[in-house]
């Protein structure tokens, strides 16, 4: 049994694709393939079930890849315990951001991952909340900031930082009056994001404690696209501050808060519960503490 068979068998059953697996690994689908099952023909067990939508693990494959997460992580820990002898942390680190605070905190982690973490690597990706929740349970991500996601046991999650929302509107186009209340919000003609979407998932729950639906005018993700529609007048958005602040140009845009209670976005730093994070994730960790301190700070 050799460490780049379960390499690549850890990474195909999390992903649940051969495909997917190769992308990220860096090699040809055939040689994945043939690795997996040399694995398989040692251990004389049949480890994936094959599908036309991707693979799934068996019963033996479960248990496998319940020992190889933890020999990965114990191989892991020994290359940064040998470089931190040398006074430095090493390591792959992958990290999901909200496309809401993307622009703003991309940057500024980038910069100072590279001051104080020079012999690391880091990977950041974009992504809505449910998307990088599927990310963080399939491995693809290490961290991950999401919105108004629930308490589960599957993950470890840090508060960062809450953010009122507001109703953003063309200039031209902005309502006449000073705060929005929920009636007047049910009847504004909005563009939201598809489902599952937070935002929008705390829209419609707020609005039907009230008895009322939004009027929803279209449905389209990405916050860019977003706001050019809205710039256009095809309607009105609710987003963050930090969203329009971001924007191209955010003085396009008047922002009309909400006079009713629980129109906020909290945002939350979370991992997932049963893999034990390195020192050089719980570094990036403490960063991103630091860097959500200071947007929340000036928002």
């Amino acid at each position: 049994m050799e460490f780049k068979q379960l390499l690549y068998f850890t990474k195909v059953a999390e992903l649940g694709s051969f495909t997917r697996a190769a992308e990220i690994l860096h090699v040809s689908q055939p040689v994945l393939s043939r690795h997996v099952r040399q694995l398989e023909v040692e251990l004389r067990q049949n480890l994936l079930l094959r599908n036309g939508r991707g693979v799934t693990t068996t019963e033996a494959g479960e248990l496998l890849l319940e020992h190889s997460r933890g020999i990965l992580h114990q191989v892991e820990r020994a290359q940064e315990e040998m470089g931190r002898i040398k006074g430095r942390l090493a390591g792959r680190v992958t990290v999901g951001l909200p496309p809401s605070l993307a622009r703003l905190m991309a940057l500024r982690l980038t910069r100072e991952f590279k001051r104080r973490l020079p012999k690391a690597r880091l990977s950041i990706s974009e992504g809505l909340s449910a998307t990088m929740t599927e990310w963080l349970r399939a491995g693809r991500l290490d961290i991950a900031l999401v919105h108004n996601t629930l308490p589960s046991s599957e993950f470890t999650i840090t508060p960062l930082g809450v953010e009122p929302l507001y109703v953003v509107s063309a200039k031209t186009a902005a309502p006449k009056t000073s705060a929005i209340d929920y009636a007047l919000l049910a009847k504004l003609p909005l563009i939201l994001p598809n489902h599952p979407h937070a935002i929008r998932s705390l829209l419609e729950a707020q609005l039907s404690k009230q008895g009322l639906e939004p009027t929803i005018t279209l449905e389209i993700d990405g916050i860019p696209a977003i706001l050019d529609l809205v710039a256009d007048g095809a309607g009105h958005a609710l987003l963050t501050r930090h969203a329009v602040d971001t924007s191209m140009q955010p003085s396009s845009y008047s922002m009309s808060p909400i006079a009713a209670p629980g129109f906020s976005s909290q945002l939350f730093m979370a991992t997932t519960s049963g893999r034990a994070t390195t020192l050089t994730q719980q570094a990036v960790m403490e960063l991103i503490r630091e860097i959500s301190a200071e947007v929340f700070a000036n928002s």
